[in-house]
C-alpha cells in the first residue's frame, strides 16, 4: 500500500494519508489570540486539511488536542463543541502541553477516515 504525503517537506508533511486514513495535526495561524479563538483557527484547518483529502470533520476517529495552560481548558472545549459534527464526535483526549513555539496555546492532532 502506498503512503500519500501532503506537501512534504525535509522535516514534516503536512498531513499523511494511508489505507484511506489521514493523519493531521494543526496548528493556530492567529498567535496572538486566546485560546478559544487559536482553537477554533486550528479547527478551521482542520476542516480545510480534510476537504483537501476528501474527508470531512464527521470522519474524525480520534483527535488528541494538547494545551498549554489548564486554565484554558473550558475556552478550548467551547470552540470545539460549537466545531464537532453532531452524533459523530471522535475519541478524544486533552493533555497539558508545553508547546515548542511560544505562542502557540493549542495544537490538535487528527486522524480521520476518508
Amino acid at each position: 500500500m502506498t503512503i500519500e504525503r501532503i506537501d512534504p517537506g525535509h522535516r514534516m508533511s503536512e498531513a499523511a494519508v494511508h489505507n484511506n486514513i489521514v493523519y493531521y495535526t494543526s496548528v493556530p495561524e492567529n498567535l496572538d489570540a486566546d485560546a478559544e479563538a487559536q482553537t477554533a483557527n486550528a479547527l478551521a484547518l482542520i476542516d480545510q486539511m480534510l476537504t483537501r483529502v476528501g474527508s470531512d470533520k464527521s470522519r474524525i476517529l480520534d483527535a488528541t488536542l494538547f494545551l498549554v495552560n489548564k486554565e484554558d481548558f473550558a475556552a478550548m472545549n467551547r470552540a470545539w463543541d460549537a466545531w464537532v459534527s453532531p452524533g459523530n464526535a471522535p475519541v478524544r483526549c486533552t493533555v497539558h502541553a508545553g508547546l515548542m513555539h511560544p505562542k502557540y496555546l493549542v495544537e490538535i492532532k487528527v486522524i480521520a477516515a476518508i
